[in-house]
C-alpha cells in the first residue's frame, strides 16, 4: 500500500466536508476548500491530470457555494434545499456529456500518458454538475455524486490510492444517506 501522510490528511479534510454537506452544514464549504486543495496534489502525483485541475474548480465553486448556501435564497436569504426538474436534468446530462469532449481533447494533446483518460475526463465533467447541483442544493446531487464515486473507485484501486478508494465507497454510503436526509429536511419530503 502506498499510503502518504498527505493522502491521510487530504482523506480527512474530504471526508468532513461531504459529512458536513450531508447534514447541510456550513462548515462544510471551509473543509471542503482545505480538502481539494490537498487533494490537487495527490491527483496530480498519481497523474490524474484533469481530477487534479478538477480540485482547483472546486476551489473556487466551494466559494460559490458558500455564498449560495448563505445568500442564495429569495431575497439574499439562505437557499433551501429542492428538487431536479426534468428540463434540468436534460440539460445537466447534455453539459456532463460536452463538456467531457473538450476535456478528454485536452488531456490527449497536453499530457504524456494520462491515466484512464475516458474515465478521467467522464468523471472529471460530472464532478461538474454533481458540484453545481450541490452549490444550489438539489436533491439529486447525491444521485450524480454515488454514480461518479462508484467510478473514482475503481479509478482509485488502478493508481494504488487505496485509502482514498476506501474514501470514495464510503462516499457512496454518504450519498445515499445525503438524499435521504435532504429529501427529508425539504418541504417536499
Amino acid at each position: 500500500m502506498n499510503l502518504t501522510p498527505l493522502e491521510i490528511v487530504a482523506v480527512a479534510f474530504i471526508l468532513a466536508n461531504v459529512w458536513l454537506a450531508v447534514k447541510e452544514n456550513i462548515w462544510t464549504w471551509p473543509t471542503g476548500i482545505i480538502g481539494v486543495l490537498l487533494y490537487f496534489v495527490v491527483n496530480w502525483r498519481a497523474h490524474l491530470y484533469a481530477n487534479a485541475w478538477l480540485q482547483v474548480l472546486y476551489f473556487a465553486l466551494s466559494i460559490h457555494g458558500w455564498y449560495e448556501w448563505l445568500h442564495g435564497g429569495v431575497n439574499k436569504t439562505a437557499r433551501q434545499v429542492r428538487r431536479a426538474t426534468p428540463r434540468m436534468w436534460a440539460v445537466l446530462t447534455a453539459a456532463g456529456i460536452v463538456l467531457m469532449i473538450p476535456i478528454l481533447w485536452l488531456l490527449r494533446v497536453t499530457t504524456n500518458t494520462p491515466s484512464m483518460p475516458w474515465l478521467d475526463a467522464g468523471t472529471t465533467s460530472f464532478s461538474i454538475v454533481g458540484q453545481y447541483m450541490l452549490n444550489t442544493k438539489v436533491v439529486e446531487n447525491w444521485v450524480v455524486w454515488a454514480i461518479v464515486d462508484v467510478i473514482y473507485v475503481f479509478i482509485y484501486i488502478d493508481q494504488h490510492l487505496y485509502l482514498t478508494a476506501v474514501l470514495y465507497a464510503g462516499f457512496v454510503v454518504l450519498c445515499v444517506k445525503g438524499y435521504v436526509d435532504w429529501r427529508r429536511s425539504s418541504a417536499f419530503a
